[in-house]
């Protein structure tokens, strides 16, 4: 084989095991799903994601409760100031619409009409301060109930590890494949690097 087709191969091999090796430790980081043991040697392995499930879990579950967002938060998001006012409003009107159906038939329809209206009135007046009473009380009972990170931990620990690994690769499919022809980039400029060397020392500078 010709010394400048062996040059030229090189880049080419150094792409492709840069590319191999990114891809294959890629995959050490889901599989083995199962521990595995390697005979005469006494040790296990496993993809890093299997093996720190449960810390990875609760590392998640504890980021996003501390560092995204928090029960508070939520009720906030929840409670705006135009949600705030489309519930008062839908509560004035139901409670409106129930004191005139659930009043007893004998009681004059405009006398109905008027305690409807009076608590109508008392809703409007009262209504943002009753409100945000019950948003304390909800803020109140979702730090001591709503426990995000539990739920975000437990959610990931019921997936199947398959449905997991499926997850995971779903979400960061772009950022994998960009890790694997990075691998297959640095890999090449590495064969040129030895093409260059090995032309330099075998026929411009022989030792």
């Amino acid at each position: 084989m010709s010394i400048y087709i062996q040059l030229a191969l090189m880049p080419l091999i150094g792409a492709l095991i840069g590319w191999g090796t990114n891809l294959f430790a890629i995959k050490l980081i889901f599989r083995p799903l199962r521990p595995v043991k390697i005979p005469f040697l006494g040790i296990e392995i496993q993809g890093l994601i299997p093996k720190r499930r449960l810390d990875i879990s609760r590392n998640i579950g504890e980021a996003l409760e501390q560092e995204i967002i928090s029960p508070e938060e939520i009720i906030d998001n929840l409670t705006s100031e135009k949600t705030k006012a489309e519930i008062i409003k839908y509560i004035k009107h139901v409670v409106m619409k129930r004191v005139s159906e659930k009043l007893p038939v004998f009681i004059p329809s405009a006398f109905r009409e008027s305690i409807a209206t009076y608590l109508g009135d008392m809703i409007d007046h009262h209504g943002n301060e009753i409100f945000d009473e019950m948003k304390a009380t909800l803020v109140d009972k979702a730090k001591q109930e709503f426990r995000l990170k539990e739920i975000v931990e437990e959610k990931i620990n019921s997936f199947d590890l398959e449905q997991l690994e499926e997850l995971i690769i779903m979400l960061s499919r772009q950022e994998l494949k960009q890790i694997e022809i990075l691998g297959g980039i640095i890999g090449f400029f590495i064969g040129i690097a030895q093409a260059v060397l090995t032309y330099y020392l075998v026929y411009i500078n022989p030792l």
